[in-house]
Order: structure tokens, then C-alpha cells, then sequence
């Protein structure tokens, strides 16, 4: 796996864009906390704001919203799934969020 580069907002807005319209599957985590695997969701509507750490709001069909916030760091991995983190000041992910159009398998490493 190649090292997450700085988001680069841009590029971010337009991967996130190749998801909408599409049903795709979600793994997410915010550290200490939770997470989220394998919920699928119909993607309406993607956005991402801020100046760094940035923050992005996908929009789901029946009116719902997925939102994550201080993310730093992206890479589209080799399976073409969209991978984005949050590091804190000493480099430790605090959140990440991922999407692909296929299921995450069991003891697949995220």
C-alpha cells in the first residue's frame, strides 16, 4: 500500500463525485470511538469544504447524511476504493473514511 498523500481538495471532490448516482459501501472510524463497515448506502449528492483539515458530507437517498470532519489525508488504493484520514499534530489517525463499490471482506486490512 503506498503512503496517504495531503488531500488535495480538488482531486478529493472529484473521486468523491465518481460515487454518486452509485450504491456504494462505506467503512468508517473515529478513534478512540467506533466504526462502521459494509453499510451500503444510494449516494445522491457529495460534497467536501474547508482549508485544511477538510470535511465531507455525502447526501443518501430517503433524506439521510453521512458527515466526517478534521481529515488531512487520501489515497485511491489499487482496488480503486477511496480512502480518507484525519491525523492529529503528531501523526496519529483520529478518523478515516473509505468507500467502495463493492463490499469490505472480513479480516480484510482497511
Amino acid at each position: 500500500m503506498k503512503p496517504l498523500q495531503k488531500i488535495d481538495k480538488k482531486a478529493v471532490g472529484l473521486a468523491l463525485e465518481t460515487y454518486q448516482g452509485q450504491k456504494a459501501y462505506i467503512h468508517a472510524e473515529v478513534i478512540p470511538g467506533g466504526f462502521l463497515r459494509n453499510i451500503s448506502v444510494q449516494i445522491i449528492q457529495t460534497y467536501i469544504a474547508g482549508d485544511g483539515p477538510y470535511r465531507i458530507a455525502l447526501r443518501t437517498e430517503n433524506e439521510g447524511w453521512i458527515r466526517m470532519e478534521n481529515l488531512t489525508d487520501y489515497e485511491i488504493d489499487e482496488q480503486g476504493r477511496l480512502l480518507i484520514a484525519g491525523h492529529d499534530d503528531q501523526g496519529r489517525i483520529m478518523t478515516a473514511f473509505e468507500l467502495s463499490l463493492k463490499p469490505f471482506l472480513f479480516g480484510e486490512e482497511v
